[in-house]
């Protein structure tokens, strides 16, 4: 089996496989700046890519204390919204085993932004630091079925097989899974959680 990668070469990976799959798709891939398709409604995120907002958030208390204020804002906001329901460990907010049959995954969460977007401008906030999740959406992806999924709002003119040619390299998922294993084991972690668990106590 390969080495794991660290998350800065994780990032690398996927971003060149996100740039290949964008310039395949040509116009077929409309995500812009302003649309917030994939930034509404809740997601698991790994320990990795919450390690990774929280690094975030702490450049961006620097760079911009202003607009990091109002996302803490968010957070708090966000949290006392999905707590009640939270499937998982209050403390560490950690996702339990079976979340995806909850009611917060199967309604309330559907309508919940994300903390990280900016509501005003309609982009992230963490842009730099957003989980792999946020970066491979869009081109199309191999379920855990096999099926391509694509977002909703792209390739609706695209044929079958142009959707086909497109697919986002199927390695990253698999170099994914490594990098984040890696990581959790480093730093005595599992499991997964939510944005706004990974954010709440900055």
């Amino acid at each position: 089996m390969p080495d794991a990668v660290s998350s800065a070469q994780l990032i690398q990976i996927v971003d060149a496989a996100l740039a290949d799959a964008t310039r395949r798709s040509g116009s077929h891939l409309v995500c812009k700046p302003g649309c917030t398709q994939c930034c509404i409604g809740i997601f698991p995120i790994a320990q990795q890519d919450a390690a990774r907002l929280r690094e975030g958030l702490a450049a961006l208390t620097k760079s911009d204390p202003i607009r990091a204020t109002h996302m803490r804002s968010r957070v708090t906001e966000s949290f006392s919204r999905l707590n009640p329901n939270f499937p998982g460990d209050l403390t560490t907010g950690i996702l339990a085993p079976n979340y995806e049959d909850s009611a917060l995954f199967e309604d309330f969460g559907n309508d919940e932004p994300c903390p990280a977007l900016d509501p005003s401008t309609g982009t992230c906030d963490l842009y730099q630091h957003r989980p792999i999740v946020c970066r491979t959406f869009g081109p199309p992806m191999r379920t855990a079925e096999s099926h391509l999924a694509t977002c909703e709002l792209c390739y609706i003119t695209a044929s079958t097989e142009k959707i086909v040619a497109c697919e986002l390299d199927p390695e990253v998922p698999r170099i994914e899974l490594r990098s984040n294993a890696a990581f959790n084991a480093e730093h005595g972690l599992h499991g997964e959680t939510l944005v706004a668990y990974a954010l709440r106590q900055l």
